[in-house]
């Protein structure tokens, strides 16, 4: 009786509004995805509500940092942990929101608007009210001087106004885009009073305020940070707090590479590390202290699309304005014999986008995805309607004759010969050659045998392995040739597909786009996408999209893995029960007695 008085209520208009206007404290993707958790859930499933708090959680990082504002383009940003937004998703479900910041939530059932009420009891950590001036202040600030992508995830909203101190409206340009309620409740919400004084342009190593579970108590630039958990952190209580952010405290330190950082973590010097060297994984952990269980070492099976991996060309460079250019680049990588080789043969190559999901095109184009496809029949390559794409392979032994005897065909037919040994345009006799820019030397061992194939094929490609910061500012400006770069998904592809692949991403400096892409069919493709009204139909129309991106051949693919490689120290508590997001740290909790023991078996 109580789950159906629940459904009544979320989905049943409400009597003093207009008639299709809905009222909730959570939001799901689609009207047939109800929420799971009622307005009177205690905590999610997957956490543990009695779990102690304090103690601590070492981790480490690779890189540096010299800023603590990641919402503008400049520096190189690490987060505080201490901003947080209008609503969370839980993790075990595809995307529903529920109330952080905002207790409750209005949107007509077209969602060309959303209303969000502020929780009275919300609270900066200088103990000011968050009001509905700080949220829409932050949206205008963050779309006026934020990081590019800002512009383009929240492009189709239209307006936003503080009806009250507690009630802030955001009205969109269009309706019928499910996503945009979900998303706006995303938006980092900044305290107005706080920036008032200072430049929102400006990078900073003083720790912005905010509102969350933990903040910045001491630091070294580029070197170390400690959060420290707020003990009167105003959301503690709360039903979508309970049972996470248990450490008292968290410390990271910073390294160069990955040596070092997996060197501490078999010293015990930090306590978890998510490795992502197969090759590392395999060899590098066969220490005793994992023989003896005292460091555990564990794959954690997630149920998230993989995204795309891959090295990336820069299409606004001439020689890989052709298609069929970037099809014989990609016959030249050998996956097969570096998986065998280097991976120990831990990878899946990648063949989509939205690898391992169901929004990953396969097969021939069929029922709504073929419509969808249907009218840019002659605006797409005819491979398009035809079976999937799927990345060359080879028989490992790394001698891929056939696939370079192929590329050596396609790059002709685009006008370029073999010329003294070289690849040359045979208009103009300038030789093909290109740098592919690194910022890990791990990917140097992957990349110098794709050098060789290129080579004998007449490419001179060279490898530029660089700093940190200077990696930073070329992809920004999309100064580079080819680069390695990974494209996120989750299970509900929205807005952000605009910033990836938009033609006016690809003309803003610091999107995502760094492909270059300018299709309009793209364009009307995310749009159809979004506009979906069900789940299924998100899928079909997602494949119709991961199509005609993968027949453009942007991309060569790399690889991914089905699984979080994790290790740590057998002094954390885990709640059973996993996630479909895989590893999830918040949830875990500093265990005294387990940390006791393995100190004295240590010893």
């Amino acid at each position: 009786m109580r789950w159906f008085l629940f459904v009544w209520l979320v989905l049943s208009p409400i009597p003093a509004l207009a008639a299709d206007v809905l009222r909730g404290h959570a939001i799901s993707m689609f009207d047939s995805e109800i929420p799971r958790y009622p307005a009177d859930f205690r905590h999610f499933d997957y956490v543990n509500p009695d779990a102690p708090k304090g103690g601590s959680l070492r981790l480490a990082s690779q890189g540096s940092f010299d800023s603590f504002h990641p919402f503008i383009p400049k520096g190189n940003a690490v987060s505080t942990g201490a901003v947080e937004t209008l609503l969370v998703t839980s993790a075990d479900e595809p995307f529903t929101g529920y109330g952080l910041i905002a207790e409750q939530i209005e949107w007509p059932r077209d969602r060309s608007w959303v209303i969000f009420h502020i929780r009275p009891e919300a609270r900066w950590h200088d103990g000011t009210p968050i009001t509905a001036e700080d949220v829409a202040w932050s949206f205008e600030t963050l779309v006026s001087q934020g990081n590019p992508q800002y512009r383009f995830y929240y492009g189709a909203v239209a307006s936003v106004e503080a009806l009250d101190a507690a009630r802030v409206r955001f009205t969109f340009s269009e309706s019928g885009n499910r996503e945009l309620p979900l998303i706006v409740g995303q938006l980092p919400i900044l305290p107005k009073h706080y920036w008032a004084t200072r430049d929102f342009a400006a990078t900073t190593l003083d720790p912005p305020l905010g509102s969350g579970p933990y903040q910045i108590t001491d630091f070294e630039a580029g070197r170390f940070t400690v959060r420290q958990r707020v003990e009167n952190y105003w959301g503690k209580d709360l039903a979508v707090r309970r049972g996470l952010n248990n450490f008292g405290a968290i410390r990271t330190v910073f390294f160069r590479d990955a040596t070092p950082i997996r060197l501490a973590l078999k010293a015990g010097d930090i306590d978890f590390r998510q490795e992502n060297q197969a090759k590392a994984w395999a060899e590098d952990y066969n220490v005793a202290v994992v023989e003896k269980g005292w460091l555990k070492k564990e794959l954690v099976e997630h149920r998230m699309p993989t995204g795309m991996q891959a090295f990336v060309m820069n299409t606004r460079r001439e020689q890989f304005s052709d298609r069929r250019v970037r099809e014989a680049l990609t016959l030249a990588f050998d996956f097969e014999w570096t998986n065998r080789n280097l991976f120990n043969g831990q990878y899946t190559r990648t063949a989509s986008y939205f690898s391992n999901s169901d929004l990953a095109a396969h097969g021939k184009p069929q029922g709504e995805e073929l419509a969808v496809l249907e009218p840019f029949r002659e605006e797409v390559p005819d491979s398009v309607f035809g079976d999937a794409y799927t990345p060359p392979v080879t028989d490992g032994s790394g001698w891929l004759r056939d696939n370079l005897r192929r590329a050596n065909t396609l790059l002709k037919d685009a006008g370029w010969v073999v010329r003294d040994l070289r690849l040359v345009n045979a208009t103009t006799g300038e030789p093909f050659r290109f740098e592919i820019l690194l910022v890990s030397p791990a990917f140097e061992r992957v990349t110098l045998p794709y050098v060789r194939n290129l080579k004998r094929l007449g490419i001179e490609a060279k490898v530029r392995l660089v700093d940190e910061n200077q990696y930073i500012n070329r992809f920004r400006q999309f100064d580079f040739d080819m680069m390695v770069w990974v494209w996120g998904q989750s299970e509900t592809p929205g807005n952000e597909q605009y910033e990836y692949w938009s033609q006016a991403a690809a003309d803003s400096q610091g999107s995502r786009n760094l492909a270059g892409v300018r299709d309009p069919v793209v364009d009307e493709l995310i749009g159809l996408m979004l506009r979906s009204e069900s789940r299924e139909q998100l899928n079909q129309r997602t494949r119709a999209l991961d199509r005609v991106l993968l027949w453009g051949h942007y991309v060569v693919p790399h690889w991914h893995i089905r699984a979080d490689r994790v290790l740590y120290w057998d002094r954390f508590g885990i709640p059973k029960m996993p996630v479909r997001t895989g590893v999830m740290t918040d949830r875990w909790w500093f265990d005294a007695k387990r940390a006791a023991a393995l100190d004295k078996n240590r010893q």
